[in-house]
């Protein structure tokens, strides 16, 4: 068997737009009609540049070789340019395309992934979703506590028992600021408006996006303490491991990070400096799904439980469901909501949701099939970038920023 074709496809993620602006897939096919599917999740570089990187790596590395060889990929793409470190763009496509290997290689055996990676030890993954706007009302989420709350009771009605939301204030890419007291107060709020509508049946995830100095999260965190949220989330830039570790050893709120790192290497930093409790690796950036697994091993033997990160389209919510699915230190999945709307309508048969679990499709490989029709009538024709920042230094006199709620 050999991979002999390459194909990628850019899809239009339309409103609500959960998961990022688009979702890069790719498609290797064997010389035998083997099918396997892939997601990318590198954000760095605008589409057009991300299919031509996967073909670039694809057909340099992997047609004509044989798909099994997942490690001689993996380290030949890893080396390759003569970098051999942690290169984001690189892990994400070395991520996208080990990904659809993986899947030919369970559909070859007729077995799912995680029947090659140490085997089954839960056929349900405790999954969370963030709190996001209904299509009936629009109003921002993240400025109103009453309305998170109320948002947070109707997803635990509906089975989830974790809600993750972000008031703490924009993110920039000139690194880490203090929070403003007026946000400071805000998420305090927030955090005591859902507690209050959910009791003990959902932990609260807190999240930010690295955008606080190591002083600015702790002071944030020792407001947010009497809340107990199972983890407050990247609170320093994620370069920043040192920060990470201070911030940690200054709070009894378990500290997660990891959506932006890739390959083992940099999650192993953060492990060796006692910098976090909880890592979240992202299969579509991480370096795919063996390098996750070498991610929860090294999280094992520190004591620590992995979290799959996915903000991106259904491909890559498979991929970590199987590592989940043989992984013993697994905490939580991060769910699309219920995998419901158009991350539905992309795959053949949708990822099913109950009772605040996504189960573990029991097909080969991923255990998922891309809808090709579906994905080439909303092909992506724009030019940004699947997620951005803002890049410019925060600016607490533009409105979008104040917090106030009167």
């Amino acid at each position: 068997m050999r991979v002999a074709d390459v194909e990628t496809f850019v899809v239009a993620n339309p409103p609500p737009s959960f998961g990022g602006r688009y979702f890069a897939f790719v498609k290797l096919t064997t010389d035998d009609g083997i099918v396997g599917y892939g997601e990318h999740y590198g954000a760095t570089f605008r589409p057009a540049v991300v299919e031509s990187m996967l073909h670039d790596v694809a057909g340099a590395l992997l047609l004509g070789e044989d798909p099994f060889l997942i490690e001689r990929f993996f380290r030949r793409a890893y080396g390759r340019g003569f970098t051999a470190r942690p290169d984001v763009s690189m892990a994400g496509v070395i991520s996208a395309l080990e990904m659809a290997c993986w899947d030919i290689i369970g559909k070859a055996l007729d077995k799912p992934v995680h029947a090659l990676l140490g085997g089954q030890l839960r056929d349900a993954v405790r999954s969370y979703t963030y709190l996001y706007e209904e299509p009936d009302d629009l109003s921002d989420v993240y400025l109103d506590p009453d309305l998170a709350a109320r948002r947070a009771f109707e997803y635990v009605e509906r089975g989830f028992t974790a809600v993750k939301f972000d008031p703490a204030g924009p993110y920039a890419s000139m690194g880490g600021y203090q929070p403003l007291l007026e946000r400071i107060e805000l998420s305090a709020r927030f955090c005591e408006a859902i507690r209050e509508a959910v009791g003990t049946r959902a932990d609260l995830l807190f999240g930010t996006h690295g955008q606080f100095t190591p002083a600015g999260a702790i002071r944030l965190a020792r407001r947010l303490e009497p809340f107990d949220p199972l983890w407050f989330e990247e609170p320093v830039p994620p370069d920043d491991v040192a920060g990470m570790a201070h911030v940690r050893s200054h709070t009894t709120i378990p500290i997660a990070a990891g959506e932006r790192l890739a390959t083992k290497v940099e999650f192993a930093r953060l492990m060796t400096a006692s910098a976090v409790d909880i890592l979240q690796p992202d299969l579509g950036r991480c370096g795919g799904i063996l390098e996750g697994k070498k991610i929860a091993s090294i999280a094992e033997v520190h004591g620590a439980q992995i979290a799959p990160h996915c903000y991106s389209g259904p491909i890559v919510g498979a991929a970590n469901l199987q590592l989940a699915a043989c992984t013993p230190n697994f905490l939580i999945l991060e769910a699309m909501q219920d995998w419901g709307g158009f991350h539905a309508e992309l795959l053949k048969t949708p990822l099913r949701f109950e009772d605040g679990h996504t189960l573990v499709p029991p097909g080969p490989g991923l255990g998922v099939e891309l809808d090709e029709e579906v994905a080439r009538r909303h092909a992506f024709e724009g030019e940004g970038l699947h997620l951005e920042m803002e890049d410019d230094p925060v600016d607490y006199r533009d409105p979008r920023w104040a917090g106030s709620q009167g």
